[in-house]
C-alpha cells in the first residue's frame, strides 16, 4: 500500500471543530468513515488514502463526535446533522463541489448531503450506506451489537473484538489486535462514552426519527441523478445487502458492485478492488 504524508486541520463549522487531514492534489474527494465505536477517518482508510492521493486532493474528516472532531450530534437529525457540518467544511474549504465517498454512517452522510445539496456533490461513491430500508426490517444482528456497545454494561474492549471480528469484516482473523486496540482506546474518550454519536432514536419524536432517517422513505431519491457508484459486501452483516438493490432500482444514474466474501468493510477487506474500482470509477465519464 502507498502511504502518503498527511496534512492535519482543524476548522470550526457552526461553533464546532472538525478535524481533517489531507494529501494529494487533484479534484478534491471526501472519505467520510463509518460509525462503529472508535472510528476514525484516517484509521478506516488506512488502506486506501495513499492510493487514492496519486489522482485526487484527499479530504479525510473525522466526523462529528468521533476522533478529533467535536462531540455530539442533533439526535433529532442526526444525516442532516453530519451533512450540514461536512457541508460546512467543503465551504471553509472553499470547494463550491467534490466527490464523496463514504462507508456506512458515512455513507448515510454523503447521501443526505447530496439529497438537500445535489449542486455541492460531482459523484459519490457508497460502500455498504447506512438509511437504506431501515424502517422495512429488523436491525441485523451486526447492527444490533454496533448500537449495544456503550448499553448494558457499558464499553469493553471484548465487546468491541467481538463486533469487529463477527460482523464487520467477512474474516475476522485477519483484524490485527492493534486495529481493536486503537478503535478501543478512541471509543472510551470520556466525551464520547458520556455521549455515544450513533444511538437508537428515544423518546416522543423517535418515530419520526427513524422515518426520516430511511432514505427509502425520501421522494427526492428518486430524482437524486448525483452519478452514483455502490460497492456492497455480499456478506455485509451490519447493513442488509438487499440495500444495494433498492439503490440501483430508485436512484436515476447508480451503478452497484456487489464484493464476493466481503463484509461491511469493503475500503479495508478488498482495498485493490476498492482502490481500483473507485478511481476508474471517479476519472471517467458517467456515460
Amino acid at each position: 500500500m502507498t502511504r502518503a504524508a498527511l496534512t492535519e486541520r482543524t476548522v470550526t463549522v457552526a461553533g464546532k471543530d472538525i478535524f481533517f487531514a489531507e494529501t494529494g492534489e487533484g479534484p478534491a474527494v471526501l472519505l467520510l468513515h463509518g460509525g462503529g465505536p472508535g472510528a476514525s477517518g484516517v484509521s478506516n482508510y488506512s488502506r486506501n488514502i495513499g492510493e487514492l492521493a496519486r489522482k485526487f486532493r484527499v479530504i479525510v474528516p473525522d466526523l462529528p463526535g468521533y476522533g478529533r472532531s467535536s462531540k455530539g450530534v442533533d439526535r433529532s437529525d442526526p444525516f442532516g446533522y453530519l451533512a450540514d457540518n461536512i457541508r460546512g467544511l467543503l465551504d471553509r474549504l472553499n470547494l463550491g463541489r467534490a466527490h464523496l465517498v463514504g462507508n456506512s454512517y458515512g455513507g448515510a452522510c454523503a447521501l443526505r448531503l447530496a439529497l438537500d445539496t445535489p449542486e455541492r456533490v460531482e459523484k459519490m461513491v457508497l460502500m455498504g450506506p447506512g438509511g437504506i430500508g431501515t424502517t422495512r426490517a429488523l436491525p441485523t444482528p451486526g447492527l444490533q451489537s454496533l448500537l449495544s456497545y456503550y448499553t448494558g454494561d457499558g464499553p469493553s474492549r471484548d465487546k468491541l473484538e467481538s463486533f469487529i471480528r463477527k460482523y464487520l469484516v467477512f474474516d475476522g482473523a485477519t483484524v490485527p489486535a492493534e486495529v481493536i486496540d486503537e478503535r478501543y482506546r478512541s471509543s472510551i474518550d470520556p466525551a464520547v462514552v458520556a455521549d455515544p454519536p450513533l444511538r437508537r432514536p428515544s423518546g416522543p419524536g423517535a418515530l419520526r426519527t427513524l422515518w426520516g432517517m430511511d432514505f427509502t422513505r425520501d421522494r427526492r431519491l428518486r430524482r437524486l441523478a448525483t452519478p452514483t457508484l455502490v460497492i456492497w459486501g455480499a456478506d455485509d452483516k451490519v447493513n442488509r445487502p438487499s440495500g444495494g438493490r433498492m439503490l440501483a432500482h430508485t436512484m436515476p444514474n447508480c451503478d452497484l458492485l456487489l464484493a464476493a466474501t466481503t463484509g461491511h468493510w469493503v475500503q479495508w477487506e478488498r482495498a485493490d478492488f476498492f482502490n481500483a474500482v473507485t478511481t476508474a470509477f471517479l476519472t471517467g465519464s458517467t456515460r
